[in-house]
């Protein structure tokens, strides 16, 4: 086990050194970016649904997994420590009322650890909140470039949760998840004399670095109904919590050189934040719960759906706003599952392949010239055993799009590829002799 950690934390040291992007998307140039999401690959290759846990994948989505002695794909009464982790590309095109374009982000996922201790068991980890990566233009009537905006950044979310078996399949859990980032951002406005460029441009430079506390709380709960067959329900709930940012903000005249690009500052004014009331200023996270069900048979299939609402339309960035931006209530309806055809299978690996497949539908809550951005997407996985059985490498393909054409914005047709490494271990052996 130990062998495996040092690999996937060579590997995972290897992403940053090479750096990625969270996201390429143009919505992520509102509020405080693209939320991610927040599950492994397998959760994502069943359209997101968080309700099925087991004993030998980590489930992010809710704290009470930490603790379940659901052992469907074990033979004793073991159960083993897991780490997860997981990275993933994303291709999009992009589609405006009369043009086109391409871009692509990859992105490191998340990383977690979960340890049973009798009825307890934790949990912590790592993983993006939300990611800020664009570069759009704006056009004048002479098809000029009139603004250039461009934003990189993001909030992470490091985690550590608790939970408890109250009694068999039932579990209980709460994760303090603490979020910390930065968001950058600039416009540059183009000034033109009788269709020619100045020599000089303005920009405005905008930096919020933001922190803030906030828990998730969870239950499960699962139990073999006509004998066979497993029932699972599961629900979480995340109180509003509030982060703080802290805010700078200057002007500039530059320069730019037509070949490179490269900008070349010439007078750099900061502006005093804290005589406009925005040195500092709170964001509200609105709170966000969720309802889980499934039914399946152990070993061999599971299919179940999921419910999660936000009150996005708490949602307040008093240093960014725009009389066009608008937020809602988000909410999203997922369904998918698995299928095995043979667990236990000796001489035929397919056979004890997990296949994964799912569905969701999402009203993100941003809300831009009165039309509301909505995504779909559908997913499909495997999941490919690995020596033990305890561990597994996970793929996972989503194809789907987010936003509309309607009123000049964008639709967004994208390709998710994801990747993942789930291994698990048997750190603690049940004596059965004293």
């Amino acid at each position: 086990m130990i062998k495996k950690l040092v690999l996937v934390f060579t590997v995972l040291i290897t992403m940053y050194g090479n750096g990625q992007e969270g996201t390429a998307s143009p919505y992520s140039f509102y509020g405080i970016g693209s939320l991610k999401f927040k599950g492994t690959v397998e959760n994502r290759s069943m359209g997101g649904i968080g309700v099925y846990i087991d004993s030998i994948h980590v489930n992010l989505r809710n704290p009470a997994s930490y603790a379940t002695d659901n052992l469907s794909y074990l033979n004793n009464e073991n159960r083993p420590v897991k780490f997860t982790v997981g990275g993933s590309h994303s291709s999009i095109n992009l589609e405006g009322a009369s043009e086109s374009d391409k871009t692509s982000s990859t992105t490191f996922d998340y990383v977690a650890l979960t340890v049973p201790m009798g009825k307890f068991g934790f949990g912590f980890g790592l993983l993006p909140y939300t990611s800020v990566g664009y570069k759009l233009e704006s056009l004048n009537d002479d098809n000029q470039i009139e603004n250039r905006f461009t934003g990189e950044g993001g909030l992470n979310k490091a985690f550590l949760g608790l939970g408890y078996r109250i009694a068999k399949g039932f579990s209980i859990g709460i994760d303090a998840q603490y979020n910390f980032g930065s968001v950058r951002n600039s416009t540059i406005e183009y000034v033109y004399d009788d269709g020619i460029p100045t020599q000089y441009q303005s920009r405005e430079s905008n930096r919020s670095d933001l922190s803030g506390l906030n828990f998730n709380i969870g239950l499960s709960y699962t139990t073999l109904v006509f004998e066979s067959l497993e029932l699972a329900t599961s629900f979480t709930y995340t109180p509003e919590s509030t982060l703080v940012s802290n805010n700078q903000r200057s002007i500039a005249t530059i320069t730019t050189n037509a070949n490179t690009g490269r900008e070349f500052v010439n007078d750099l004014i900061d502006i005093d934040l804290e005589a406009l009331g925005l040195l500092e200023t709170d964001l509200v996270l609105p709170s966000k719960m969720s309802f889980g069900l499934g039914l399946g048979k152990p070993r061999s299939w599971f299919i179940g759906g999921e419910y999660t609402l936000q009150k996005t339309s708490q949602f307040s960035n008093p240093l960014y706003s725009s009389a066009s931006t608008s937020y809602e209530d988000a909410s999203t309806i997922s369904v998918g599952g698995f299928y095995i055809p043979d667990y236990n299978s000796l001489n035929n690996y397919l056979k004890r392949i997990v296949y994964r497949t799912g569905v969701r539908y999402e009203k993100t809550g941003l809300n831009l010239n009165t039309e509301s951005i909505n995504e779909f997407g559908m997913s499909f996985g495997v999941g490919l055993p690995l020596r033990g059985g305890l561990s597994s490498a996970n793929i996972g393909l989503e194809l789907g799009k987010r936003g509309t054409t309607n009123s000049n914005l964008i639709q967004e047709n994208f390709i998710n590829l994801q990747l993942s490494l789930s291994l698990g271990d048997i750190w603690f052996q049940k004596r059965k002799y004293n």
